[in-house]
Parts: C-alpha cells; structure tokens; sequence
C-alpha cells in the first residue's frame, strides 16, 4: 500500500493551514499596528498574558531542561542588563579580519 498520496494530502493541508493561520496573524498584527498608531504616543510595554504565552514559555523551558515543567509564575521584568548583554552578544557575533592595519567586513 503507497502512503505517499495521503503524505502528500496531509503536507498540502498543513501548509494551507498555515498560510491561513499567517494570513490571520497579519491581519491582526496590522489591526493591532494601526491601533497603536491611531493617538497613542507610545506603544504599551506590558501585553496580556494568555494561555497561548503560557505554552509557548512552557514548551521553551521543556526543550531547555529536556523535560516537562510546570509554569508557576510569569513576570515581565525589564533591566538594563537584558539590554547591554544583548548588545555584547550581538557584537561579539561581528568578526574583523585586520588586514595591513585596516578592518575589513
């Protein structure tokens, strides 16, 4: 019995769910963008947190540890910490050949 017509039935059905669920996500995103730029002068730093984060957060930690955790508490915190090691990190990604004295990229 070849299972590859019902493989293929199956890919073609999860891509078009996909471009509908993208498609979804776009139009709220520019709902969402217009919102934000209809008088408000500064976009909100806090966003609601829902059982769709709560997954995503939950499934990160799992592939992190290796197994299953248990998400007890989740705060936004925000630091100049997060900020300047990101900025490290991003800099030390750059690689400078020197070359006769000068940076070449």
């Amino acid at each position: 019995m070849n299972s590859e017509p019902n493989d293929l039935a199956r890919l073609v059905e999860a891509v078009e769910a996909l471009r509908r669920e993208v498609a979804h996500l776009t139009d709220r995103v520019s709902a969402m963008e217009a919102k934000g730029n209809a008088g408000a002068t500064a976009p909100s730093v806090a966003a609601p947190i829902n059982d769709e984060l709560v997954f995503v957060i939950a499934a990160a930690v799992a592939a992190f540890l290796g197994k299953r955790a248990h998400v007890r508490q989740i705060r936004l915190l925000g630091s100049p910490a997060w900020a300047q090691q990101g900025r490290v990190t991003v800099q030390a990604s750059h690689t400078l050949a020197i070359k006769h004295g000068r940076s070449e990229r």
